[in-house]
């Protein structure tokens, strides 16, 4: 098992990849032997991740991209290699009453978790066709996009399109061998989410959730190293629940 999940040679790409889920991603991709690349707005950001990699004896480079920007997008992969694995983790939220929600805000967040998952996934499959070679696609879904949250239209219906959208681009680009998949994590603690647990909400919410806790991010390194590795490698389509049994529990 271990010498499957070595992805030494292999190339990753993780958007997003300045914080949170992101930053966790590329460090855990690199510690187990791939070349890294990390992708995001905050550039600042990247550079000091990269540093942490690269002290820790890992291969990583970042650029600067806004996956909501095509000819971002489109320049980033000009000068990219060919990937082997894309993890499409660049995201953002917002909660927001729907009778008032802006319309701004409802374009941003579809522009990057919809258009930018989906801009990032065609330019990489396109590179993988062309070079005759397979691929493995994780999109980062949630599960708002199976079982709303409170206040949440805009994220959780652009997470029910990233789940959609993934079974589609699985359908279509098997015959390539490019997998496409998505993990779908319940509720976690990051930076964004620090001492949520010990709010009165945040309480409550622990209280739905089977297994009792929020979720730390290396409950996610299982299923990404699953489906990052060719030990998924007759899985595509498939999204990955990461919550604690938070979907499943009773009403």
């Amino acid at each position: 098992m271990t010498v499957e999940f070595n992805l030494s040679g292999r190339t990753a790409l993780v958007t997003g990849a300045s914080s949170g889920f992101g930053r966790h991603f590329a460090k855990v991709l690199a510690g187990v032997g791939a070349s890294v690349i990390l992708a995001a707005r905050r550039e600042a950001m990247l550079e000091d991740v990269v540093t942490e990699i690269e002290a820790e004896g890992g291969s990583a480079r970042a650029i600067r991209l806004d996956v909501s920007r095509d000819e971002d997008v489109r320049a980033a992969f000009e000068d990219m290699p060919v990937l082997d694995i894309v993890v499409n983790n660049a995201g953002v939220g917002g909660m927001g009453r729907s009778l008032e929600f802006e319309h701004a805000d409802w374009r941003n967040i579809y522009d990057v978790n919809v258009h930018g998952a989906w801009s990032v996934a065609q330019h990489a499959a396109r590179a993988m066709v062309a070079a005759g070679r397979g691929g493995s696609i994780i999109n980062i879904a949630s599960i708002t996009g199976a079982r709303p949250g409170y206040n949440t239209a805009a994220y959780s219906s652009s997470k029910a399109a990233v789940t959609h959208m993934t079974r589609s681009l699985a359908a279509e680009w098997a015959r390539h061998n490019i997998r496409v998949n998505a993990i779908a994590p319940g509720y976690f603690l990051t930076e964004m989410t620090t001492g949520l647990d010990d709010t009165n909400y945040g309480k409550a919410m622990m209280q739905r959730i089977p297994q009792g806790r929020f979720g730390d991010l290396p409950d996610l390194d299982g299923p990404l190293l699953l489906l990052a590795s060719d030990l998924s490698r007759y899985m595509t389509g498939s999204v990955v629940v990461v919550d604690g049994g938070h979907v499943c529990s009773p009403l």
